[in-house]
């Protein structure tokens, strides 16, 4: 079966591999982790849920943003265009996904009804973006990342788009919003976070205490407080800007890789560990981690989302989609 084939079939709606469910060991009880299959080799990743209660998953090495049905497993895949090598995906105000389409330098929307993509191209004169996460800010303005060196921000209204250079150049990456509006992004290369002045653009540098870190990504909690994936020194960290302080903590095991970082509607902090092949829980009040590692080799969970009582993430090295349940106790 040749790609046009394949993305024809999975449009149609023909239903996954029957996802697997599978309870959390004892000790990390009350969870359910369950597993939805998707296309072979699509290098499934960045996940968001969608207002109807699907969830959208992006589909890196074929070029498709894809539509998951969390109640029997089936998908649908959305061709993205030529060349496409779609990175993030969040909804926007207008119940759309929006993606940060590295492929072709563009920034994507596709309709949730008739699936029409929608692309808004960065300036010739910016060159190779390398796109990655964004946020909607409270005006309705989309902001982006790239890690070649930028970021920007997007009127969709008018389609007017301002790219701003990195104070520190390369590695700029993972992006959040707090509950007040303030936009935060995370410098993989550059080791620091920066807090975005939304009126003129310019980036704020905060540089965490550990040397050298990573900083990948950035999640806020209800407070305010900057959460950081430390991919470098395996640390999940929290800046509290309010009064500028920091607080790390080193995920268990040998040698962790922090690499995504959310945090959920109780504010308990997930983060994902290369090295531990593991989606880790991590309770602030308590102190307490939880590890929830793949069932199969190399998941490779590069980014984490989720609603209330769930938390998702793409298994870009296995093609499936992760979703742990918290579950009343049996």
């Amino acid at each position: 079966m040749n790609r046009r084939q394949f993305l024809k079939t999975s449009a149609a709606g023909i239903l996954a591999t029957p996802a697997i469910a599978r309870l959390a060991g004892a000790e990390e009880s009350p969870f359910r982790v369950k597993y939805y299959p998707v296309a072979a080799g699509m290098g499934s990743r960045d996940v968001t849920p969608a207002p109807d209660g699907t969830m959208w998953f992006c589909g890196q090495r074929n070029g498709t943003l894809g539509r998951l049905d969390p109640r029997d497993g089936s998908y649908k895949l959305i061709d993205l265009g030529k060349g496409a090598a779609p990175h993030g995906v969040i909804v926007g105000p207008d119940g759309a996904p929006w993606v940060t389409e590295g492929g072709q330098n563009a920034i994507a929307r596709v309709d949730p009804q008739d699936h029409k993509v929608t692309l808004f191209r960065l300036p010739e004169k910016e060159g190779y973006a390398n796109l990655n996460t964004a946020v909607f800010d409270k005006n309705g303005i989309y902001w982006f990342t790239g890690q070649s060196g930028i970021y920007g921000r997007l009127d969709p209204k008018s389609g007017d788009m301002t790219v701003f250079k990195s104070p520190r150049g390369r590695g700029t990456y993972g992006m959040t919003i707090t509950p007040k509006g303030d936009i935060w992004y995370a410098s993989l290369a550059g080791n620091h976070i920066a807090r975005i002045d939304l009126a003129t653009g310019n980036a704020a540098i905060v540089d965490p205490p550990t040397p050298n870190q990573g900083a990948r990504r950035v999640w806020s909690d209800s407070k305010g407080r900057i959460w950081v994936s430390e991919w470098n020194s395996g640390n999940v960290s929290m800046h509290d800007p309010s009064d500028g302080s920091w607080k790390a903590w080193k995920l268990p095991g040998d040698n962790p890789r922090a690499y995504a970082v959310y945090v959920d509607d109780k504010d308990k902090v997930w983060v994902t560990d290369f090295s531990a092949n593991a989606i880790v829980r991590f309770d602030p009040v308590t102190g307490k981690f939880n590890s929830f590692p793949s069932d199969k080799a190399g998941a490779n969970v590069r980014q984490l989302d989720g609603k209330p009582g769930e938390t998702w993430g793409g298994e870009s090295g296995n093609n499936r989609l992760v979703m742990i349940q918290t579950v009343a106790p049996a």
